[in-house]
């Protein structure tokens, strides 16, 4: 099974609420590689690695669990670039 990548820009009130640490917590949960940020722009970058079908299960944990702060939210789909070790928060 290939490795996909899925890059997210979160808008809304994702700063200052815990977001980024939720996100790692879910991430905990599930096989995926990557990193979430908080960007100057008041946005929540989150880049994520592993087989399309966790990153969807993945996702929908995110939303299930942070949809309440969350806006809008751009979503785009690549090949994994295999750039990451784990999942971290980076600043």
């Amino acid at each position: 099974m290939s490795a996909n990548q899925v890059h997210v820009y979160y808008s809304g009130m994702v700063q200052g609420v815990g977001f980024r640490y939720q996100v790692r917590n879910i991430a905990a949960g599930f096989p995926v590689l990557g990193l979430v940020r908080n960007l100057a722009d008041g946005r929540v970058e989150l880049i994520a690695e592993a087989d399309k079908q966790t990153l969807v299960d993945f996702l929908a944990n995110i939303d299930a669990a942070l949809g309440q702060y969350i806006r809008d939210k751009q979503i785009s789909w690549d090949k994994a670039g295999n750039d990451f070790n784990d999942f971290e928060i980076t600043f």
